[in-house]
């Protein structure tokens, strides 16, 4: 059954991912929305609190867009509903952990 809380947020309709505000379970169906659209997605793996999903397949070097924002590119490629993160997703932006 689809999780219908605010588990998972898109802000802009060309959004590639969703953000989670809790922690999420592999085989989890959720439901993201804005305005007209809305998609049903069945989760890949575990997704961790503030962590990122695919809201639809990605290609290598496809650019990530949370929050209507370019903030990275898709080192390899990554399928609805897999964990987004940085182990697929090169930042263009500053990451703060590297110097």
């Amino acid at each position: 059954m689809p999780k219908k809380s605010r588990s998972a947020i898109i802000l802009e309709k060309e959004d590639n991912v969703a953000t989670v505000t809790t922690n999420l379970k592999k085989g989890d169906t959720i439901q993201v929305s804005i305005g007209d659209y809305a998609v049903s997605i069945v989760l890949a793996q575990n997704i961790p609190y503030g962590h990122k999903f695919a809201l639809k397949d990605i290609k290598k070097g496809e650019t990530i867009v949370k929050y209507g924002e370019v903030i990275g590119k898709a080192t390899s490629n990554i399928s609805k509903g897999e964990h987004t993160h940085i182990h697929n997703v090169e930042g263009l932006r500053g990451r703060g952990d590297k110097q």
